[in-house]
């Protein structure tokens, strides 16, 4: 699959939910409203609109949410979409998670096939943990790290910079990530989604800053270092393992975009920050026949758009898009 600027489209991220555990507030509002079954895909879906992409030619599958692993039964799923990966398919199928769930999963998702998860965990503080997911609890969070070390996991940190929050952690964070042997992402919020927290402009804090606040204490050396996702990855020489920063305020990353993401609806959008979107669930329940489907995959990476028009300042405080990040997936 090509697009309409020859940007080959090679990975998927598939929201198996809208429902999450969590709260966190750069993400959901506290009050959500979630969706109603009958318009959620069943695994089974799932399944074959995840395969018909793999089919066109996507090497990449990520499941994300919500939290993915409150989803009932999403063992089957991944164990199923496994399957393409013992062919030789599909390089990765991986998942971003909360990690709530993984002290219960993390053994099961190895044996599945899985090599490489995401963590979402924005701070080393109990109680701003709580404040900052609002329902969670960091100790329960840190036994699943735990879990997915034993299990032989690979693990990196996602975490979300926001100012006024958790600003004066990144280098605690880094030592962290080093002592326990794990990777480091770190992410500028983006504008999507009423969250009833503030305006997006109170929780922006630009990577370049933060960059230049943790060089102080750490060595980053640049790498060429890529996992098909758009994070521009430094090693960290006094640690060993790699920081990585996705930045898409500051500086985005659209010209090499090659991704695009399925909600639990069916809802393909070929970009994060834009609201154009194609209808995949009704071409997979309209035939049993996977030529509907093929062909609105088609159709809608036809249309994919060259960038993502997101904007942070004063003069834009309203998110540019209003669905929230847990529908969209990650």
């Amino acid at each position: 699959m090509i697009d309409p600027f020859g940007r080959p489209i090679s990975y998927l991220r598939v929201s198996v939910t809208d429902r999450c555990d969590f709260r966190c507030v750069y993400c959901m509002s506290e009050d959500m409203t979630f969706l109603p079954k009958s318009e959620i895909l069943s695994l089974e879906e799932l399944d074959r609109v995840c395969s018909a992409f793999v089919r066109l030619g996507v090497r990449k599958l990520r499941l994300t949410g919500g939290e993915p692993l409150v989803r009932r039964n999403i063992m089957s799923l991944v164990r199923s979409l496994g399957r393409h990966r013992d062919t030789g398919a599909l390089d990765e199928l991986t998942l971003t998670t909360n990690g709530s769930q993984l002290e219960k999963y993390a053994a099961e998702l190895k044996d599945a096939g899985m090599r490489r998860i995401n963590v979402s965990l924005d701070t080393l503080d109990p109680e701003k943990f709580t404040e900052i997911t609002r329902w969670g609890k960091l100790d329960k969070v840190l036994a699943g790290l735990d879990a997915a070390k034993r299990a032989g996991l690979e693990v990196k940190i996602n975490a979300v910079a926001l100012k006024g929050v958790n600003d004066g952690e990144f280098d605690r964070m880094i030592g962290w990530c080093g002592d326990e042997g794990f990777d480091l992402t770190l992410i500028e919020v983006m504008p999507m989604g009423e969250i009833g927290a503030g305006a997006r402009i109170d929780q922006y804090l630009p990577l370049s800053m933060v960059r230049a606040a943790v060089q102080k204490n750490w060595t980053l050396d640049e790498t060429d270092y890529k996992t098909g996702g758009p994070a521009r990855y430094y090693n960290v020489r006094e640690t060993g393992r790699r920081l990585g920063l996705i930045t898409p305020m500051t500086h985005n990353f659209c010209e090499s975009c090659n991704r695009v993401r399925l909600t639990c609806t069916g809802t393909l959008y070929m970009c994060l920050g834009q609201h154009d979107s194609a209808d995949l669930r009704g071409a997979v329940r309209a035939s049993e026949s996977d030529l509907p489907l093929d062909t609105a995959i088609a159709e809608a990476i036809a249309r994919k758009p060259k960038g993502h028009d997101f904007i942070i300042d004063r003069r834009h405080a309203q998110s540019a898009v209003t669905r929230h990040m847990s529908v969209t997936g990650g």
